[in-house]
């Protein structure tokens, strides 16, 4: 993209199409999956995937230059809403009060079979 004044900050991986962050105006824009710090697909229960994504958004919003504390807004995508309680108990683990705005929306499958969450955040720039 042409547009200076945003800031793409590259995916580790090199076959990845999508950037990790993306920067505006001191905004930045992230979606991630349950990976492991390795690069795997962490595809184990929804509390193994929810650790593996939300450590993800932690790792790619610190390499930009924020930090949890300051997510905005959180969606986050499930291929079961059964699993809401489990990702939020989670999700308690990496937020605190004042929780960021969120939402859960409920998706048929993700793009790989077996994931069973991603998450995209919006969070402010440190």
């Amino acid at each position: 993209m042409a547009n200076q004044d945003i800031t793409f900050t590259p995916d580790p991986d090199a076959d990845s199409i999508s950037s990790d962050v993306a920067t505006f105006n001191g905004i930045m824009v992230s979606t991630q999956i349950p990976t492991r710090a390795d690069g795997s697909l962490e595809l184990g229960d929804i509390t193994a995937q929810s650790e593996c994504t939300l450590q993800a958004l932690k790792v790619a919003l610190e390499g930009a230059g924020s930090s949890m504390d300051r997510v905005m807004h959180l969606t986050i995508y499930l291929t079961d809403m059964a699993d809401r309680a489990a990702f939020n108990e989670v999700y308690q683990r990496y937020f605190a009060k004042p929780w960021p705005v969120r939402a859960a929306v409920g998706v048929a499958s993700l793009a790989v079979e077996g994931m069973r969450v991603e998450v995209t955040a919006m969070a402010a720039k440190a």
